[in-house]
């Protein structure tokens, strides 16, 4: 028989922690086209604010500091956009590169964040807004740094339904298509992890959800600036704990709600307090912070009954942060200048509004037949950090999880820009969105698993 654990523990981390909030919400007139079915180009209004997080990771004596931004964002177009961003903000708070991860959540109801196109009604509002976005990332920052306090960081992993695989045989069709949306013979990964951050006395602070599923539930008919579900599900978590909750967007280039596509914000709000409630049950599910349940023996009674307590137990400080790169092979795309003809000459609204998408990447990318991906990973504690600014599918945080199953593992989608699906070998021979969308020829995201464990491997190993 199977000899049982004798303790119960919760990933932990303890240390500094800083938290700040500002609101990010654009202005209603701003170009908003995010989908290429779409009718209209500008916001009418605002459903829910954006809203963008800082939180701040530090050791007790002030050697390491690790910043992490949420932001209610929905994609950098091109990747360049972001590079200049990022360089700002690293000079103008004296932040090292690896030290830094700015996530978004991949709304897909909030305005592009590109330089702004004469062409494009209520482009010229778009510049005006990315240097807002810089001046609050650079505030809030600050206003973490300067108010840190002691802190424990539990982690505990939970479930929840919201997601669901979005690769569907076309119904309507002979042909092998892969249609994006809704596939109920598929089971997906519902793995829902969540942070709780405590102060020294065990007061709740913040909440951090890490979750995988695509912030799609409103499209082409929502004339709205929303933050999605994310802001339902913020919104749900702080209602109950009087905290402020943060989001990390996990691997889902394959993961959606069932119910989406729609103009209704109420299905947008649904679903952020499905996934709201699910991580205040994982949250209700924690042991105190700080403490282990162990295992004390038996009390004889009616029945012999085994007794567990929760204990406290000696936490790690380990503050660490990797940058490194992979070479990921590219398809054989035509140049840039090439695809900005076809658009130019494209007077199909939904295949121009691609065109316009697959230049932005081709210009990120440059003429080489490969392309050297950043990746970032961290080690809070017990817990570990790591993404890219791809969109891979979720096997690549069950494959990670299964090759450290000890460890708390929350992989990022779209972290430090955004750049172009990682879907799995074999996708590349059906007619599938995320296959040929992206830029990155087959095994990339093989080699990106492999890359992201071994840097894994790397922070694990240091004592």
């Amino acid at each position: 028989m199977q000899q049982q654990p004798n303790s119960v523990v919760h990933p932990s981390f303890s240390g500094r922690v800083g938290i700040a909030r500002a609101d990010i919400t654009p202005p209603v007139g701003i170009y908003s086209r995010t989908w290429g079915a779409a009718e209209h180009d500008v916001a009418e209004g605002i459903h829910r604010s954006l809203t963008l997080s800082a939180m701040t990771f530090s050791t007790d004596d002030g050697g390491r500091t690790l910043v992490l931004v949420d932001a209610d964002l929905s994609w950098w177009r091109p990747l360049e956009v972001f590079s200049a961003f990022q360089q700002r903000v690293l000079k103008e708070l004296a932040i090292d590169s690896a030290d830094f991860i700015f996530g978004i959540t991949h709304t897909h109801a909030a305005p592009p964040l590109m330089v702004a196109e004469e062409s494009l009604p209520g482009s010229k509002l778009l510049n005006e807004w990315l240097e807002e976005i810089f001046q609050a990332t650079c505030a809030t920052i600050r206003e973490a740094l300067a108010n840190p306090f002691d802190a424990v960081v539990d982690w505990h992993v939970g479930s929840c339904q919201l997601a669901a695989v979005r690769d569907l045989p076309d119904p309507d069709s002979s042909a092998e298509r892969i249609v994006c949306g809704y596939n109920p013979e598929e089971k997906a990964d519902e793995t829902l992890l969540v942070g709780r951050v405590s102060n020294s006395v065990g007061d709740l602070k913040a909440v951090v959800v890490n979750y995988a599923c695509h912030a799609t539930t409103l499209a082409w008919e929502n004339k709205t600036v929303s933050p999605d579900y994310l802001g339902a599900m913020r919104a749900t978590i702080q209602d109950s704990t009087g905290v402020l909750a943060m989001f990390m967007h996990g691997a889902s280039g394959d993961l959606a709600p069932r119910h989406q596509y729609v103009g209704d914000t109420e299905v947008a709000d649904q679903h952020g307090c499905q996934l709201g409630y699910a991580a205040l049950a994982t949250l209700n599910d924690m042991q105190p912070f700080g403490a282990e349940l162990v295992y004390e023996g038996v009390v004889e009674s009616g029945a012999p009954l085994a007794v567990w307590r929760p204990h406290g137990r000696a936490l790690s400080e380990d503050l660490l942060s990797r940058q490194t790169t992979v070479d990921l092979p590219l398809k054989d795309w035509p140049a840039a200048e090439e695809l900005e003809r076809q658009r130019a000459d494209c007077d199909d609204r939904a295949l121009e509004e691609r065109l316009r998408r697959k230049r932005d990447i081709r210009r990120s990318l440059g003429d080489g037949a490969t392309f050297a991906l950043p990746i970032w990973a961290w080690r809070v504690g017990e817990a570990v950090i790591v993404g890219s600014c791809c969109e891979p599918y979720s096997i690549l945080q069950q494959e990670l999880r299964w090759r450290f199953p000890e460890q708390a593992i929350m992989c990022m989608n779209l972290i430090n820009g955004s750049i172009g699906y990682l879907p799995p070998a074999e996708m590349y021979d059906v007619d599938v969105y995320q296959a040929w969308q992206t830029p990155f020829a087959r095994g990339s995201l093989e080699l990106l698993i492999d890359a992201m464990a071994a840097t894994i491997g790397e922070l694990l190993d240091v004592e």
